[in-house]
């Protein structure tokens, strides 16, 4: 019999498959039942350019060269993340998804919120009343509760008992300005011009200072206090490979990753931590 019993909810489209494979596979490996949501309980879709690497070349756009890559190679998903979205994606818990609406807590023993970035299917989940409202009450139950990437961003929206922040009093981490600026950046300098804010969900409107929508501004502003905001320390062993963007955690090194732990509640950068995350988060369901 499975262990425990945890939801991962998802926008329909553009989730990060890193994020959300890696972490089945490995809850899965754990003995835990994997359930899954979506808005509407149809079938939920990874972001293909994390998935291929196709598109976000400069050259993505001509005939006969959209597969020849090299920042496609660098941004998309490493091949033990898309072997596990292709199994994933025959699992039958994820063939038949739940609705936001549906989600009671007490049907589940812990809650994971992936990430992604593409504003097309991004937006609907970070801004789903609903959703924030079951992930408000999910944080009030005090049961183990992950987020990573974006699904910060969610969990800063949603409200606790007192209209603040769920994540008012807490420590977290998530993607950093400083990574989310590099990686825009790369897309919309060397890679996708014509479409040039691929890896922005939100971008600042006229008069505000750069980096206001990113993730961590806006997480940050959720807090408590600022200093709970917990980006790499800059004496911290390994900080180059951590901060880089060119390394990413396995199964066998998490030198790499970055992930910080809150009582029941665990949370980490992007999806080069998601190794070490999935496994502190295994760690809090017991």
């Amino acid at each position: 019999m499975p262990n425990k019993t945890i939801l991962i909810v998802l926008p329909n489209r553009d989730f990060d498959p890193s994020e959300v494979a890696i972490s089945w596979q490995l809850l899965r490996g754990a003995g835990h039942r994997v359930r899954f949501a979506t808005a509407d309980a149809q079938v939920a879709v990874g972001d293909p350019l994390m998935l291929t690497g196709e598109g976000l070349d400069p050259w993505a756009r001509l005939p006969g060269l959209r597969r020849l890559k090299l920042l496609g190679l660098l941004l998309r998903a490493r091949r033990g993340a898309r072997d596990a979205y292709k199994h994933m994606l025959d699992d039958a818990e994820f063939r038949q998804p739940l609705a936001y609406p549906q989600l009671q807590v007490a049907d589940f023993d812990g809650l994971l919120l992936p990430g992604g970035h593409w504003s097309r299917g991004m937006r609907a989940y970070l801004e789903s009343q609903s959703l924030q409202t079951f992930v408000g009450a999910f944080f009030a139950s005090n049961k183990p509760l992950a987020a990573i990437c974006h699904g910060v961003l969610l969990a800063a929206r949603s409200p606790g008992a007192d209209g603040r922040s769920a994540l008012y009093g807490r420590k977290t981490t998530a993607l950093t300005w400083a990574m989310e600026k590099s990686a825009w950046d790369l897309t919309r300098f060397y890679g996708r011009f014509w479409d040039p804010d691929y890896y922005r969900t939100y971008l600042e409107a006229p008069g505000e200072p750069a980096g206001y929508m990113s993730v961590q501004a806006e997480v940050s502003r959720a807090l408590a206090s600022p200093a709970d905001f917990l980006d790499v320390p800059a004496d911290a062993p390994q900080r180059l490979r951590k901060t880089s963007g060119l390394h990413r955690d396995s199964p066998s090194d998490s030198r790499p990753a970055w992930v910080v732990c809150d009582g029941n509640y665990v949370s980490a950068r992007w999806p080069g931590d998601v190794h070490t995350f999935a496994q502190r988060f295994i760690e809090l369901l017991g």
